[in-house]
């Protein structure tokens, strides 16, 4: 059960950080830091947010509080990046952080509690609690991207009018045990090799 739930978690965040990418792959750098008003957070303001965010919460996961004295949350809401190039060195640094964490994760500690600004968490309350920040922020990457791109947009998920065919194609394969993001995931490690 312990290695069921560790496997979903990971599959869950690689996802999201696949949105987040297929979302910079289709904006210029120019368009990373549009602001849809002063008050509003750019592309690269959440990035610098979210990699701010991972590099507290996942360093050292099992023996510190995941509110690290030196991190500096305020200044992740300003416009530090400056490059398309920095902008994907942060939100690396914040994902290999986070993933290698997970990685130590075993049945033998499963059972630690984490402390997040001194409050108890099991494991699986403080993962739980990042998976839904992360996806609030890449939704919100995403949303951006599609208002950015407007028609030029291309979608994330299943295009408008075509949910029947996406069915009729998904009921004719046989019923087996998978992960919503099995096919995206190796679609993504294929293109990511021809890319090499």
């Amino acid at each position: 059960m312990i290695q069921n739930y560790l496997q979903s978690v990971n599959k869950q965040f690689e996802y999201y950080k696949l949105l987040g990418e297929k979302t910079f792959d289709q904006l210029s750098e120019k368009e990373l830091f549009w602001q849809i008003n002063p008050d509003s957070n750019s592309v690269a303001i959440i990035v610098n947010h979210l990699s701010g965010n991972m590099k507290s919460r996942w360093t050292d996961f099992l023996t510190s509080d995941g509110e690290k004295e030196w991190r500096n949350r305020d200044s992740e809401f300003e416009d530090i990046i400056n490059s398309k190039e920095k902008l994907i060195e942060k939100w690396d640094e914040g994902w290999d952080c986070l993933f290698q964490a997970l990685d130590t994760i075993n049945e033998n500690n499963f059972n630690t509690i984490v402390y997040i600004r001194n409050q108890g968490h099991t494991i699986v309350e403080a993962i739980n609690r990042q998976i839904a920040h992360y996806a609030y922020h890449i939704g919100q990457i995403v949303f951006a991207g599609k208002m950015i791109k407007g028609k030029n947009w291309k979608t994330l998920s299943i295009p408008k009018g075509k949910s029947t065919d996406f069915n009729k194609e998904k009921f004719t394969e046989e019923k087996r045990k998978a992960h919503f993001t099995d096919e995206l995931l190796k679609d993504q490690n294929k293109t990511s090799r021809n890319k090499k």
